[in-house]
This record gives C-alpha cells, sequence and structure tokens, in this order.
C-alpha cells in the first residue's frame, strides 16, 4: 500500500467522509479501492460533434494546395 503525507485540513476531511459511511479512513481507501470505475457513456463521433460548443461557427479547415519541393530519392 502506497503511503502520502496529506495536510491536516485534507486528510481531517477525508476522515469525516469515511466517518459519514461509519468506516475507519483504512477501510474507507479499502472500498474505494475495490469498487468498480464509473465509466462514462460513450458517444458516437457524431454526437461528439453536434454536443461541441463549436456547432454553428465558420471555421476554415481547407488544406493549402502546395504538396511542397521535389523529394530526391
Amino acid at each position: 500500500m502506497t503511503v502520502i503525507e496529506l495536510p491536516d485540513d485534507q486528510a481531517a476531511a477525508l476522515r469525516a467522509k469515511a466517518a459519514a459511511q461509519g468506516l475507519s479512513l483504512e477501510d474507507w481507501f479499502k472500498k474505494l479501492a475495490l469498487a468498480e470505475p464509473i465509466e462514462a457513456p460513450k458517444k458516437s463521433l457524431i454526437q461528439f460533434f453536434r454536443d461541441s460548443p463549436l456547432v454553428g461557427l465558420e471555421l476554415g479547415f481547407e488544406r493549402d494546395g502546395d504538396s511542397g519541393g521535389d523529394i530526391d530519392l
């Protein structure tokens, strides 16, 4: 188990959260470690872009026509 030093106010806040569930700080950490991770709902790429704050903005995504110089191989 990794042990870290916390400032007293942070340690007290964590102890209070543990106590609110009737657990010691160590038992609360064990409970958190064993808990299933919460997964964010998956969105399709289309829905991701539809929900973007950039929707409706006129953004220029044109490519430069210059293909560069000749390459000697």
